[in-house]
């Protein structure tokens, strides 16, 4: 995306070959900034008869189309230039400028070019407009927010705040992020906040679970296919670039992106870098105007070194990581969780946002390998199964807590002295299973795909489990 802006405050660097791309480091005690790689065009020569001349171009976009008419990035209003004229792509490389097939030629330093790296200083001649090339490093401070909640993310403690100043400093940006975290952690919560605080909050937000599909099915998820293509594309489908391109423009979130098989990661790194896609089984390319938020339980760094992710993608996607810490690295904001999915839960019957003393004590004893989603799951669950009178009157007394529900559903201790230790964790965890297993089913009103997606587990498992223990759905 390309916006007329004033000189950037403070010039960093020529380009160095990285391209435009975006640092978050720790900087003395605590300090946290955000170096956001840009370049911008200065208009040096010509456009509009020379009206143009002095007018600048900000860069923050990963794909920049020049032509004359209305739609273009930047839209130089001369009949030497083309409708589309010319791109301007970045990659892991730098800056790449390309001809668009215009009627006068680009000209990158005086040589007429096909497509060639832009350097720092060079001069682009786009029929008779002359434009500058001008790389810069912005460096932006980000300090831990004021708030104890943002869009829908909850949280007091430090951790919490610090990534809340990252985001009201990177969301109305059209900048690339990739969040990191363990499952359960609230990455899908962070990726719609980072939406709804955007310029694109008007625009579709579409989700791709990249691990609940595979092979042909998750490339049609993505880019759609036309009649015909497949087995079973009995009609055209549109996919989620498209849909998330509608409306003017929104944002799609990829998530469980280390997911995606290694033959389709080229076929992403090319659309998020034209900007641009092909549905399976068709010929036309569609362009897409979408922001791209990404995300994955997997250390996506180490997966690059054992070669299972592409280096040149993971550039692309990770111009701002953020990772969500795991629950139990902030176990300051559970009160403050608690209270807020008790506000938000499902019936009227409940009336009081705080849980007893004993019960808090128990939440606050627990590790919370599940993170928030268990907590989620574990105050529900304790919501439904509290006498009734405790629902509507507060404070909440929680039944069925994390560190007592096989205990508390087997009616005493969950150990027998007369088995061995072996017998005795095979018993717990067949028991475990069985009972995990209706409560997810329930959960999810017997759709199998769901039940997988919110257990971050394999399909195919689940069957196998539901078969093992005689569950019917």
């Amino acid at each position: 995306m390309a916006t007329e802006l004033p000189p950037p405050a403070s010039e960093g660097p020529p380009d160095d070959g990285e391209g435009a791309a975006t640092r978050v480091a720790v900087e003395g005690a605590g300090t946290r900034a955000v170096h956001l790689r840009q370049c911008k065009l200065v208009v040096v020569k010509g456009g509009a008869g020379g009206a143009q001349r002095g007018r600048e171009y900000n860069i923050s976009g990963d794909v920049i189309r020049i032509g004359k008419v209305e739609g273009n990035d930047v839209v130089l209003p001369d009949e030497t230039v083309s409708r589309v004229h010319c791109e301007i792509l970045r990659d892991a490389k730098g800056h790449l400028l390309r001809d668009l097939h215009s009627t006068n030629g680009t000209f990158l330093d005086g040589a007429e070019i096909r497509e060639a790296y832009i350097r720092s200083g060079s001069v682009i001649t786009v029929g008779t407009v002359q434009l500058k090339f001008q790389p810069y490093e912005e460096r932006i401070e980000i300090l831990p927010s004021e708030k104890e909640e943002l869009g829908e993310l909850v949280g007091s403690s430090l951790k919490m705040r610090e990534i809340f100043g990252l985001v009201e400093r990177i969301a109305p940006t059209e900048a690339t992020v990739l969040i990191e975290g363990e499952t359960g952690t609230g990455k899908d919560l962070l990726a719609r906040t980072l939406h709804q605080l955007s310029r694109r909050k008007a625009g579709p937000f579409v989700v791709v679970d990249c691990g609940a599909v595979s092979g042909t099915l998750i490339e049609s998820e993505l880019f759609g296919h036309e009649k015909g293509s497949f087995t079973g594309a009995s009609t055209t489908r549109i996919g989620a670039f498209e849909l998330a391109s509608q409306g003017g423009g929104g944002t799609i979130f990829l998530d469980e992106l280390g997911e995606l098989s290694v033959d389709l990661q080229p076929k992403l790194l090319r659309v998020l870098e034209q900007r641009e896609i092909r549905r399976v089984g068709g010929n036309r390319t569609i362009k897409v105007d979408i922001r791209v938020i990404a995300a994955t339980k997997q250390e996506l760094a180490k997966e690059v070194a054992k070669g299972k992710f592409r280096e040149d993608l993971y550039f692309r996607l990770s111009v701002v990581p953020i990772r969500m810490p795991s629950l139990r690295d902030h176990k300051e904001d559970l009160p403050l969780l608690v209270r807020s999915f008790l506000k938000k839960m499902d019936g009227t019957k409940l009336e009081a946002t705080e849980v007893d003393e004993q019960a808090m004590q128990t939440l606050m004893a627990h590790d919370w390998p599940g993170n928030i989603r268990e907590l989620r799951n574990v105050l529900e669950r304790g919501v439904a199964l509290s006498p009734p009178g405790d629902a509507s009157s507060g404070p909440v007394k929680l039944l069925s807590l994390p560190t007592s529900e096989v205990e508390a559903a087997q009616g005493g201790p969950i150990f027998d002295a007369a088995l061995s230790y072996r017998d005795n964790k095979e018993r717990w965890e067949h028991e475990f299973e069985k009972r995990y297993l209706k409560w997810l089913m329930q959960r999810a009103q017997g759709n199998i795909s769901r039940a997988a997606r919110e257990a971050d587990m394999d399909r195919k498992y689940l069957h196998k489990l539901l078969k093992k223990h005689a569950i019917v759905v």
